[in-house]
């Protein structure tokens, strides 16, 4: 089996990495704000979230037709079930974070326009009730994408610095 990921799986890593870490951020900047720099961050956020759900379909299709190299033998069961389900709390994010900002949308009966004159369906139905539940559920997300990625991010370094196995050099570009 390989010892690297796919040059495919790197750069679709590294590029919802970025746009991911963007996408928070803005996150963070809109809720922060009443400035005109709202409407700014809004026009930004909207697009890059269906963006990274488009990226998050491609890249769970290209992992399931490309697994990814065997953690170390020596990695302790607790690390390598922790791996796993950190992974797959990521992909889930991927996925859960743009559909609950759509589905939020869709309860406000807002249209996510992704440039001007396209505009996506509703996934739900309006309502207001159901706009305030996705809405808290949408930033309870966004802050456990943040802790997931924190804890993604040292393990990385972790195995980089301190182990100094292939697992860091497996991802990186």
């Amino acid at each position: 089996m390989n010892a690297r990921f796919t040059g495919m799986a790197r750069l679709l890593h590294w590029l919802m990495a970025v746009l991911i870490l963007t996408m928070l951020f803005i996150g963070v900047g809109m809720v922060s704000t009443v400035s005109a720099r709202y409407q700014l961050l809004v026009g930004i956020h909207r697009p890059l979230g269906i963006a990274i759900l488009v990226l998050a379909f491609i890249r769970l299709a290209w992992r399931l037709g490309h697994p990814p190299p065997p953690l170390p033998a020596d990695l302790p069961a607790v690390q390598q079930a922790l791996a796993k389900l950190s992974h797959y709390l990521l992909y889930f994010l991927m996925f859960a974070l743009p559909l609950v900002g759509w589905g939020m949308l869709s309860a406000q009966d807002y249209p996510v326009q992704l440039w001007p004159g396209v505009h996506l369906p509703p996934i739900l139905p309006a309502s207001p009730m159901l706009y305030a539940v996705l809405r808290s559920a949408h930033g309870l997300l966004a802050y456990l994408f943040f802790a997931t990625i924190l804890a993604h991010l040292a393990a990385a370094l972790m195995h980089g610095l301190v182990r100094r196995d292939r697992v860091f050099a497996s991802m990186a570009p």
